[in-house]
């Protein structure tokens, strides 16, 4: 299933630029969107493989990564120019690559015990240069998959830390609650890559919640776009503010929510309401947003705690469905909350406070079991 970090929206923005100084900008963003119905087709296959049951601790987790080079063609997977474990090339593409899936990996098992994105070691294959110009980087099943940008709206998608996590998440989601790409398990699918790009790059600066900027995409826009990222976890809709691309139209709760059957339902659009929720809630818990905040959404993701459960002591939890609502994940959360920190915990409070702000839950709503 191919999963694009930038939105079709913002492409189809660009396509239509015609200022002077945006004309390779604006071709190259036709050449990505001629693209868009093979990608589609794609995603509907998602959540026709049944996840995986997670792995045992002591399993090898090694990382294994592999660099290719498509050398601007759309051939994958490329040329292997370099491995695991071999040194530094003196292409910044190749070495952000390889040090973004091994930052990926370090966030996944570290934080979560998962060892790779599928739980179970999978190597870690990525292609850089693909495509002329391509202003995308996207999951591909199997791979990553980074084009080198325009030089004129984006810079080449290998230098965002937070593009490489949120890409990889695409695989976690894959092998576990495997969120149908539509509507608002769509958008899940997308906040959830989101969420994980944004602990990726926090886990390795090592930033406490009130220290990250949660900004999906950071470093992306070239100098001449008025904006900072594609996307603000906690401040939806005001990324960027662009004569060429627009504002940023995501909406910060469901009061903005938008009905749309463009972006598979608005995938790309509505994960702004369960960004906010996450990040909300990550600063008000504060420390490390993976060691809370984070193992909640991980938790209601993968279905690991719900699989744990059934000692007796308590009725195992319903494992998420592939066709969540946001709701239906709300309450998932907030369960999640109660079963790894305790019924009257902190960290369930204000993820259910977070989910109140947002408009999703209201106060008085029950988790679901």
């Amino acid at each position: 299933m191919a999963h694009s970090i930038v939105p079709p929206y913002l492409l189809a923005r660009l396509a239509e630029a015609d200022a002077a100084s945006m004309q390779r900008a604006a071709s190259a963003a036709r050449r990505s969107l001629r693209s868009e119905p093979a990608v589609r087709a794609e995603r509907r296959r998602e959540g026709l493989a049944a996840p995986l049951p997670a792995a045992s601790a002591s399993q090898n987790a090694a990382l294994k990564r592999t660099i290719a080079d498509a050398a601007n063609t759309e051939l994958l997977p490329g040329l292997v120019v370099r491995s695991e474990g071999a040194p530094a090339t003196d292409d910044p593409a190749v070495n952000e690559a390889y040090d973004g899936l091994g930052a990926t990996h370090a966030l996944l098992l570290t934080a979560f015990g998962r060892n790779s994105v599928d739980g179970r070691g999978l190597p870690l294959d990525a292609t850089v240069h693909y495509g002329d110009d391509y202003d995308n980087a996207f999951w591909d099943g199997a791979r990553m998959v980074f084009g080198d940008g325009d030089g004129e709206v984006f810079n080449r998608f290998t230098a965002s830390l937070s593009v490489i996590g949120h890409e990889l998440a695409h695989g976690v989601t894959q092998y576990t609650a495997a969120l149908v790409y539509a509507g608002q398990s769509g958008a899940l699918n997308e906040s959830f890559s989101d969420v994980i790009g944004a602990l990726v790059e926090q886990h390795a600066r090592g930033q406490r919640a009130n220290e990250a900027s949660w900004l999906i995409g950071e470093g992306l826009f070239t100098a001449q776009v008025e904006g900072t990222a594609l996307r603000s976890m906690v401040e939806p809709g005001t990324a960027y503010d662009d004569d060429v691309l627009g504002r940023d139209p995501q909406p910060a709760d469901m009061a903005g929510y938008v009905q749309t059957r463009d972006d598979n339902g608005g995938v790309h659009l509505n994960s702004g309401i369960p960004n906010r929720a996450f990040a909300l809630a990550a600063i008000e818990l504060g420390g490390f947003a993976w060691e809370r905040a984070g193992r909640v959404w991980y938790d209601a993701i993968s279905g690991d705690g719900a699989r744990d459960e059934g000692d007796g002591a308590a009725p195992p939890r319903a494992r998420l469905s592939s066709t969540a609502t946001f709701l239906e994940f709300a309450d998932a959360t907030v369960a999640s909350a109660r079963a790894l920190f305790g019924e009257g915990s902190a960290e369930a409070a204000a993820i259910a406070a977070a989910w109140v702000t947002v408009g999703v839950r209201s106060d008085d709503r029950p988790a679901a079991g």
